[in-house]
Order: C-alpha cells, then sequence, then structure tokens
C-alpha cells in the first residue's frame, strides 16, 4: 500500500496505552488503535487524552492506524 492509498481522518486520543500507542475516538464515533511513527516520537511525547490527532488510515484494515500529525495538544 502506498501512501496515496491511505485514508485520512482526524480523531481525538481517548488513553495512552504505552509509549507509542495510543486509542483514538474518530470524529465518526469509530474507535481504534493508532500507533505513533518513529518520526513523530519528540511530538507524541506529551501526547495525553483529550489531544486531537491527524490519523492515516489503510482502507483494508480500518482497526488501526498511523498518527501522522499532532493537530493540537491540551494546554
Amino acid at each position: 500500500m502506498s501512501s496515496e492509498d491511505a485514508l485520512s481522518a482526524e480523531g481525538v486520543v481517548t488513553a495512552v496505552l504505552s509509549e507509542r500507542a495510543f486509542r483514538v475516538v474518530l470524529s465518526n464515533g469509530h474507535e481504534m488503535v493508532g500507533h505513533a511513527t518513529l518520526r513523530l516520537r519528540e511530538a507524541v511525547a506529551g501526547l495525553q487524552a483529550g489531544d486531537m490527532v491527524l490519523m492515516a488510515l489503510s482502507p483494508f484494515d480500518l482497526s488501526a492506524g498511523r498518527i501522522t500529525k499532532v493537530t493540537k495538544k491540551q494546554s
């Protein structure tokens, strides 16, 4: 799968599962596990519940996705 095939969706982090895995609820109500890319390890270091993220989803498996951007952090 190339990056052009990936679907993009915005979501809100609801729980921190591990250092780079987060439970995310998308704007349509779908809940999934989001994994942070190595490129974003500094941006997700302080990620917590309530923060908004941009996800890249595979059209074949919508149960997991990749966090590609942190759009808004809580203050």
